[in-house]
């Protein structure tokens, strides 16, 4: 994966604070990926409509399916045979609010990840990998916790040695792990990686960042999203760091979080291959979804109640305080999702390096937080088959990790379209392509450009007329 650093002046932070502020998406779509495919297609030279009208259709995977150039027609390149069913394959899921600390460089997450066996997919969440400052949430990202996070999954998941019973270092043929994509939104930082044989199978990769901190737009919480195709089958993964607080009424802003988020997580996509189907384009259209991260749900009781409750470890009595199983139940909140049974201890708030709670030290009301399980893992899809759900007891922040295994269905078979029926875009009918079709289609596609062009025109100058603080 390569990366370049770039030091950016406080004299430039109004423009970034007005991006941030408009939602003005200049990088919103880029994401960090070790997977070929997705650096191969900058590498083509992309002709659109403003390029003498030749070409008007431009897939995002250009291995495959159809190219149109409107000089000889269509032409349809070579496509993979059918597949066949192969076995489930096995998903790691882990979420983690490291209170804005870095890591050290000798930092081991092996005993998190490898535990209890290895995947062949791991989604990893981090929340507050930046503290949530003025100076990361209006200014330039900070890209160097990421970069470190990366570095530490990276080795423990490729590590080939393990002590064999002389307690000597002794060669393990393990899997190795390539990065399919990763994404940061201020502190809010998600990563998806693969099984390096996968890679191959790994398409449509796309990213979405919804920020729903300060004014409701800001990135000091909200969500981050990976989108892809394993196969035949669609995921999504969504990192989210919710509204905090355990006022009376702040679940109420968490739920307006969530349908925020739903509504306004997108996926854009330009002409998609036209003997495949068009990839999702929101959340809730994929055949698989985890849904992961400090979602800030509290316990509806105070804190007496709930310390009793605490020492006898009585865990199923302090889950029916739970906000966010009150709001599902209840149907405000991700109904028709799924999240497995909790037999863990609340997973936030710790002292630092500390097995206690900060309620069991602080004297102070303003100060003491009343344990909770804000840390979760839900899913939604007929696909997925949850095998463990547990918490790491990691002392590195004021959250306990938690992560759990599925047990994934993947589909292989090809579901290639006849050229007759060849997919057009959402917005177009479906239609057979003809010579007046291809030229209609040009032009729209000439006119949307010129648009988004006059529209980033003007929102660029609106950005150079702010008077700089």
């Amino acid at each position: 994966m390569r990366t370049e650093s770039k030091k950016i002046s406080k004299s430039s932070w109004p423009k970034l604070a007005v991006r941030k502020w408009l939602n003005i998406k200049s990088s919103a779509e880029r994401f960090h990926s070790d997977y070929d495919a997705t650096t191969a297609i900058a590498k083509e030279r992309r002709r659109s409509c403003s390029d003498r009208d030749r070409y008007v259709v431009v897939p995002d995977d250009l291995s495959e399916g159809w190219v149109m150039d409107s000089t000889s027609g269509m032409k349809k390149k070579s496509a993979p045979g059918p597949g066949t069913g192969g076995p489930d394959l096995r998903m790691f899921v882990g979420t983690w609010n490291v209170g804005g600390k870095s890591p050290n460089e000798g930092f081991n997450l092996r005993n998190w990840l490898t535990c209890p066996s290895p995947a062949d997919i791991y989604i990893i969440g981090f929340q507050e990998i930046v503290p949530l400052n003025a100076g990361n949430v209006l200014g330039p990202e900070d890209s160097g916790p990421a970069a470190k996070w990366l570095g530490l999954i990276r080795e423990a998941l490729n590590s080939n040695e393990e002590l064999d019973n002389t307690g000597q270092n002794s060669p393990k043929s393990s899997p190795r792990y390539c990065l399919a994509a990763s994404k940061q939104m201020v502190g809010i930082f998600l990563s998806v990686w693969v099984r390096a044989d996968l890679c191959n199978h790994v398409t449509n990769l796309k990213v979405s960042c919804v920020g729903r901190g300060i004014m409701g737009y800001l990135g000091n919480k909200g969500s981050t999203s990976i989108s892809m195709t394993l196969y035949n089958t669609t995921f999504c993964f969504v990192c989210t760091h919710l509204t905090s607080g355990e006022k009376f009424g702040d679940e109420l802003r968490r739920n307006l979080d969530v349908s925020e988020i739903l509504k306004k997580t997108k996926f854009y996509h330009s002409f998609k291959s036209l003997a495949h189907p068009l990839p999702p384009e929101s959340i809730l259209e994929h055949d698989n979804i985890i849904w992961l991260g400090d979602l800030n749900y509290r316990l509806a009781s105070g804190y007496d109640d709930t310390h009793e409750l605490l020492k006898k470890n009585n865990w199923q009595a302090l889950l029916e305080k739970d906000q966010l199983r009150i709001e599902q139940k209840a149907g405000r909140v991700f109904k028709g999702w799924n999240e497995g049974n909790i037999y863990f201890a609340p997973t936030y708030k710790y002292l630092t390096n500390s097995d206690h709670y900060v309620a069991q030290s602080s004297k102070s009301k303003i100060k003491r937080r009343t344990p909770a399980w804000c840390d979760r893992i839900l899913w939604k899809g007929e696909g997925l088959n949850q095998m463990c759900y547990v918490r790491g007891e990691s002392k590195f922040s004021d959250h306990r990790p938690v992560y759990s295994l599925f047990s994934v269905q993947v589909d292989m078979k090809s579901k290639n379209i006849a050229p007759s029926t060849a997919t057009m875009p959402r917005c177009c009918p479906l239609k057979p392509l003809t010579n007046s079709s291809l030229s209609s289609t040009c032009c729209t596609a000439k006119v949307q450009a010129e648009e988004q062009l006059l529209l980033l025109t003007r929102a660029q100058s609106c950005i150079d007329t702010v008077p700089r603080f």
